[in-house]
Parts: C-alpha cells; structure tokens; sequence
C-alpha cells in the first residue's frame, strides 16, 4: 500500500476558504506523501479545465498521484467525476453514496454501478463505495459481490460505520476482502461526565484507539486496497489560527505514524 493524505485532514481549512488544491500538492512535496487524495469538499467539478490541466501538470512533475472523491450518487455526477479522473490521470475515484435529499435504494446503486462499468473500464478508474453511516457494512459487502468486478470496490473508513453502530471489527471483517483504498482516522470514545452516554472525538493517527497495525495487516492480506490515506477529525480551538495549526500539526504526525506502520509491514514480508 502506498501512503495517501486526503483533504478531509484539512476540513477546518478547506471550511474556511484558506485551501486550494495547490495546498495537499504543497503538503505532499513537503512530507514525501506520494498520493494525494481530494474530497467531495473540494468540489473538483467546479474548476475550470485549464486548472485541472495545472494541478495535473504540476503533481505528475512533483512525482505525486491524485486520487479523486465526490458525494451523491448520480449517473451524470459519475460519469463527470470519471472524465475529471481521467484528465487528472487519477486511477481511483471514492464516492459517498448519499446526499442531502438523495438517499437512492440499493437496487437503484446496484443499476447506476452495473451500467458505468464500461466507462469505468474505459477510463482505467476503480471505483470505491465509501462505508458512510446509512448501510450496514454487510449491506456495502454485497453490493459489491453481487457487481463482481475488479473495477468496484469499497473505500473503507476506519471511523464511519460508528453511525450505523458498527466497530472496527465488524468493519474489517465485512469490508476488508473487499477494500481498495483505505482511509485511516483515528478516535476516541468517552464517557460523558454525568455518565449518560459517550462521545466520539478525532485522534491524530496512532494517538487513539484504532488498531492501526491490525487494520493494515488485515486489509494488505487481501492485496486489492493500493493506497492507505489519512484523514483527521481534529476539534476546534477557541481561535481559527489555533485550529488550523492544530490540523496541520496532526497531519505531519499522522503522516509519520503511518509511514512507520507501513514500513513495518513491508519488512514483515520480507521476512
């Protein structure tokens, strides 16, 4: 697997207008992050061609892969995401399912996915189904099997499947024969003061309780996910200026925690 970080590491940046697409280039050239992920937050598909052709030139120069991402499942919306993929030369597009006011049924993703097949075959793009709060992972595990295609997979979130009341390891257990890209995000859960419930709340990676190491040793058993990419849940400091040095402080720290955990990895193979 190779390391990624995702713009959803920058979600108090990219809320607040300081972000640009030139920004996860900038970072990924400073930290040696070989592939670059954007979110559906950083709205590709509003860019002018000309700035698409840019951020392409200047990651392929940079030695950088782009992964793309978007949200609400159409068959217009996937097919733009698709050619913005192709001129970005991005292999893997993620997709969240849902969006506001659109919540199509299983039989409906199961027909869109089935017909883009040809075009994602065209395009040379694999296509992950991000894990995200409505469907069960063993809801997501046969979609996927019932599409049987190399081209289809899951995007597996560390963290999401929390909103369908689902832990780490239903998660890995359902999704990771499956999975072809991986977002790690750390957490914690704790219980409330007056003991009337928990919260859940982001870790930089490594500092919390995902079991990091058994996530990637699971997941690279399978051998279809090709990328492992950061995203962080960081809370917000009484100032901007405090919250944004705090995401970008627990990019750099989840960056160096999966570098070591994936060179861990790899020395265990060659052994």
């Amino acid at each position: 697997m190779k390391l990624g970080i995702s713009s959803y590491a920058f979600g108090w940046a990219v809320s607040t207008g300081v972000f640009t697409p030139e920004t996860l280039v900038d970072f990924a050239i400073a930290h040696r992050v070989p592939v670059i992920q954007f979110g559906d937050h950083v709205p590709l598909h509003r860019l002018e061609p000309m700035a698409l052709e840019q951020l392409a030139a200047r990651s392929r120069e940079a030695g950088i892969a782009i992964e793309t991402g978007a949200r609400g499942l159409r068959p217009a919306h996937l097919e733009t995401y698709v050619a913005i993929s192709k001129c970005l030369g991005a292999g893997f597009l993620r997709f969240v399912i849902d969006e506001q006011g659109h919540e199509p049924t299983l039989d409906q993703i199961a027909g869109m996915i089935h017909d883009s097949l040809p075009l994602l075959s065209d395009a040379a793009v694999t296509l992950g189904i991000e894990n995200h709060d409505r469907f069960s992972c063993s809801i997501l595990r046969r979609l996927v099997d019932d599409i049987d295609s190399p081209r289809v997979g899951i995007c597996l979130d560390t963290a999401n499947s929390l909103g369908a009341g689902e832990g780490i390891r239903e998660v890995l257990a359902g999704l990771a024969p499956v999975c072809v890209n991986l977002h790690l995000k750390d957490f914690a859960i704790a219980r409330l003061p007056h003991l009337m419930g928990f919260t859940v709340t982001g870790r930089a990676l490594g500092e919390g309780m995902l079991p990091l190491d058994a996530v990637l040793e699971t997941v690279a058993r399978y051998g279809r996910c090709e990328t492992a990419v950061v995203e962080t849940w960081p809370s917000p400091e009484s100032e901007l200026s405090a919250t944004l040095a705090k995401e970008q402080d627990w990019a750099i720290r989840s960056v160096q925690a999966l570098r070591s955990a994936l060179d861990k990895i790899d020395r265990t193979n060659l052994t």
